[in-house]
């Protein structure tokens, strides 16, 4: 049978006839959704990245849709299912669809019950659901846990009735994760935190105003601004039903170390952190704090090192949340273009902060 060449007025570029045949060869999904090529001998068609035995090249054809090679008399092949969606959107919508399953399930589904309702093996879809989100499935379901455990505790009669709410199976599951999930007591959380006490001072150091607050845990805000009484609205804001009580001279000395990791960043400190957030922003936070000083990422190369190379934007959320500055030193994070990029506390502020690593900051 004649071969077709694929019309070059297809409205993407489309790979010549050896291109496609050496796609075919590597079973390159990577060219999944550039052609299909159809078998004389079997009547079907595939996609490039289709598991069959490859032909011989003498009785394939090439097509730039599944339209083309139907109009043409060939079927869709059974395995690599060329007229579905992508094997890339399949396991998207599969993730999505767990993702689902267990923001409404009564009982949080585990790894295996999550794997047979997307029809995979549990470490098929272990690598997939990473691949997907930039977290396991079990990193997602405990995140999904903690929150149910917060909106319980706030809802429910008793610690316990929230616990088995929440998918705990056990009140001793819980508690001996609570202080990772709430970062107090269950039983503080669910009065609305009243009684956990934050120390905070406010001071002032070259970049301007700062407020220093810790929990028993350590640092739970480092907040830099230009305006005293501003900062503590906004360590109010985040702790409204917090004991916020001055600092004392001992807490003088957590101060003195943020303030010198203010004025020398380069040098770093090992401070003592309490730090709450999302999953993902755990997971920037953390990898922020493995830049070293003197050098900076983008936020795409950051989210790629969280395992999200699609949320170069969230990533840029997640900073913008930072409640810790210089201590998650998201000042070290800069546009692909090379320019300065937002930063909470002012982009000025940033500049100094990089140069005082010595960093070459970007001129815009």
């Amino acid at each position: 049978m004649p071969e077709t060449e694929i019309p070059n007025s297809a409205p993407s570029p489309v790979p010549s006839n050896d291109e496609c045949w050496a796609a075919i060869v590597k079973r390159d999904r990577d060219a999944w959704d550039d052609f299909v090529y159809s078998v004389a001998t079997t009547g079907v068609y595939c996609r490039p990245g289709c598991p069959a035995r490859r032909p011989r090249r003498e009785h394939v054809r090439f097509h730039a849709s599944c339209e083309d090679a139907e109009c043409a008399g060939f079927r869709p092949c059974r395995r690599c299912r060329p007229d579905e969606p992508s094997l890339a959107e399949r396991h998207v919508e599969a993730v999505a669809a767990a993702c689902r399953l267990v923001q409404t399930a009564e009982e949080l589904p585990g790894l295996d019950a999550l794997a047979n309702a997307a029809g995979m093996s549990r470490f098929h879809f272990h690598r997939v659901f990473k691949a997907a989100t930039g977290c396991t499935p079990h990193a997602y379901i405990a995140a999904h846990r903690a929150a149910r455990m917060r909106e319980a505790l706030r809802t429910s009669r008793t610690v316990t009735e929230a616990v088995y709410e929440a998918g705990f199976h056990s009140n001793g599951r819980f508690y001996d994760a609570s202080g990772e999930i709430l970062g107090m007591a269950p039983a503080t959380f669910r009065r609305g935190a009243p009684g956990e006490t934050i120390r905070f001072a406010v001071g002032e150091c070259s970049l301007g105003s700062i407020l220093v607050a810790a929990t028993v845990e350590g640092a739970c805000a480092i907040l830099l601004g230009n305006d005293p009484d501003g900062l503590v609205h906004d360590l109010e804001d985040r702790f409204p039903r917090a004991e916020l009580v001055a600092g004392d001279p001992q807490f003088d000395s957590l101060v003195a170390r943020v303030v010198g990791l203010v004025e020398a960043p380069a040098v770093g400190a090992a401070l003592p952190l309490d730090i709450r957030g999302t999953a993902f922003q755990w997971r920037v936070w953390q990898a922020l704090r493995e830049i070293p000083a003197g050098t900076t990422a983008t936020y795409s190369e950051i989210a790629d090192r969280v395992g999200s190379p699609k949320a170069a934007r969230a990533v840029a959320q997640a900073c913008a949340c930072n409640p810790l500055a210089v201590a998650i030193p998201c000042h070290r994070v800069i546009r692909t273009d090379g320019t300065c990029g937002g930063y909470r506390w002012g982009v000025e502020r940033k500049r100094v902060l990089l140069a005082r690593e010595g960093t070459k900051w970007p001129s815009r």
